[in-house]
C-alpha cells in the first residue's frame, strides 16, 4: 500500500517521542514475550509513516518526540517509508526497534517471525485503547497481540456536489454507474484495493458468498478483478498522494471517488464536495506499532508503545496526520472539533469499516474448506487490473 503524506507536511519525517520508563529483563527475540521491564537501552531506531513521530524539526509546533527522549532517556532514529512493501524490506535488514504498519503488511510481519508477540499488561496505556481496536485479525493471530493500535480511518466516497446527482449513497457511483462520469471518477491506487471492490461485490452479489472482504478465494478475486477491470475504462486518476487528491478534485478533473476524511477537510474553501460513508459499508486502516523480534532495545520499545497510546501524545500524532485517535481521552488534548470530525469512538460508525487486513491463503473467514488468494496474488492482480 502506498501511504498519505502528513497532515501539515508533505515531506518524509522524522523522530520519536516520550514515554515511562522501565523495560523489559529478559530475552525478547523470536516468538519470546517480554515478562517484565528493565532499564532503558538509551537508543531506539523507529520506522513509520511519514508523520508519525515528528520531533518538531519538520515544524517546531510538531513534536511530540523530544517529550519522549528526555522522560525516557531513550534516544530516538525515525525513518520514514512510502510503501508497506518498501517498509518490509526495510524492516528485514534488522536496524529497526519498532515499526507502524498497515494491516496490508501486519500478517506479513508476524508470519516471517519479523515481530513479537506483545504482553499488553506491561502497556499501561493499552487499556485505554478503544476496544474495538483491539484483539483484531490484523494485529492478533492465535489470541497473541502483535501491535498496539495508533488511530484509525475509513476510506470514504467524496463527490462534487454540482456534478453528481442525484447525491449518491452507495459505492454504485464508482462501479456500475461510473460510466456517467468517465474520465473523472478517482480510485485508490495499492493492491489493497480490491478488497474495496470486494466489499461492493458483497452487497451486490450475493451469490458469490463473499462474507470477509479480504478472504477471497479465487472465484471471489476473479470476480472482484473483472469488476476493477471495468472500473479501470471511467478511471482518470488512481492516486496515493492525499494532497494530489485535494488538487484533483479542487480543479475539477475528478468529481467521484475514493477519500479520506482529511482530503474533504482540507479542500479549499468553498469547495463543492462531499464526503460520505456509503451504504456498503467502507474498507479503512487502523496502523499497528509493532516491535521487532530482534531489536536490542525492548525497554525503549515497551517506553515508546505506551507513550504513543499516552492521551496527549495520541492526540498530537493522529491529529497531525488526519485519523482518529486510538484512545478516548486524546479527545481532550485535540483541537475543537478534531475527534468529531473523524468519528472517533463511534463504535457504530468503526463497525461499517472492514480495517485493512493482509490477504493470507488461510481464509479471514473463517473457512476450513477452501484457499484464499494471498497478497502475492492481489498484486499480481493490481499489475493485470492497471495493465
Amino acid at each position: 500500500m502506498n501511504r498519505k503524506t502528513p497532515l501539515k507536511l508533505s515531506a518524509l519525517v522524522a523522530g520519536i517521542a516520550l514515554a515511562l520508563s522501565g523495560c523489559a529483563a529478559g530475552d525478547a527475540t523470536g516468538s519470546t514475550k517480554l515478562q517484565s521491564l528493565g532499564d532503558n537501552e538509551k537508543t531506539l531506531s523507529l520506522l513509520g509513516w511519514p508523520g508519525y513521530a515528528e520531533d518538531g524539526s519538520n515544524d517546531p509546533a510538531y513534536d511530540w518526540v523530544t517529550p519522549f527522549e528526555k522522560e525516557s532517556g531513550c534516544d530516538v532514529t525515525f525513518k520514514a517509508y512510502g510503501t508497506s512493501d518498501e517498509a518490509l524490506n526495510l524492516f528485514k535488514s534488522g536496524d529497526y526497534d519498532v515499526i507502524a504498519a498497515s494491516g496490508d503488511a501486519t500478517l506479513r510481519l508476524i508470519a516471517s517471525g519479523d515481530v513479537q508477540p506483545l504482553n499488553t499488561d506491561l502497556i499501561p496505556n493499552y487499556a485505554g485503547v478503544y476496544p474495538f481496536l483491539k484483539n483484531q485479525a490484523w494485529n492478533t493471530v492465535d489470541g497473541e497481540t502483535y501491535g498496539v493500535p495508533h488511530g484509525y480511518g475509513a476510506n470514504l466516497l467524496m463527490y462534487n456536489t454540482e456534478v453528481v446527482k442525484p447525491a449518491p449513497t452507495s459505492w454504485d457511483v464508482v462501479f456500475d454507474k461510473a460510466s456517467a462520469y468517465k474520465g473523472k471518477v478517482t480510485a485508490y491506487d495499492s493492491p489493497i484495493y480490491i478488497a474495496d471492490a470486494a466489499l461492493y461485490l458483497m452487497a451486490h452479489n450475493p451469490e458469490l458468498n463473499i462474507t470477509n472482504p479480504y478472504a477471497l478465494d479465487e472465484t471471489q478475486l476473479a470476480a472482484a478483478v473483472d469488476l476493477l477491470k471495468a472500473q479501470k475504462a471511467n478511471v482518470g486518476e488512481y492516486w496515493s498522494d492525499y494532497l494530489k487528491s485535494i488538487d484533483s478534485f479542487s480543479s475539477g478533473n475528478s468529481v467521484v471517488g475514493t477519500t479520506w476524511q482529511v482530503i474533504k477537510n482540507f479542500m479549499p474553501e468553498g469547495s463543492t464536495v462531499e464526503a460520505i460513508l456509503p451504504s456498503e459499508g467502507a474498507t479503512g486502516w487502523s496502523d499497528s506499532w509493532m516491535v521487532s523480534s530482534t531489536t536490542k532495545s525492548p525497554n525503549c520499545a515497551y517506553a515508546w508503545l505506551n507513550y504513543i497510546d499516552s492521551p496527549k501524545a495520541n492526540a498530537a500524532a493522529t491529529e497531525y496526520f488526519g485519523e482518529a485517535p486510538a484512545t478516548a481521552d486524546a479527545c481532550q488534548y485535540g483541537s475543537e472539533g478534531f475527534c468529531e470530525s473523524y468519528h472517533a469512538g463511534d463504535a457504530d460508525y468503526a463497525a461499517k469499516i472492514w480495517y485493512w487486513t493482509t490477504p493470507v491463503e488461510k481464509c479471514l473467514d473463517g473457512r476450513t474448506d477452501a484457499k484464499c488468494t494471498d497478497y502475492s496474488a492481489w498484486t499480481t492482480a493490481w499489475q493485470e487490473i492497471k495493465g
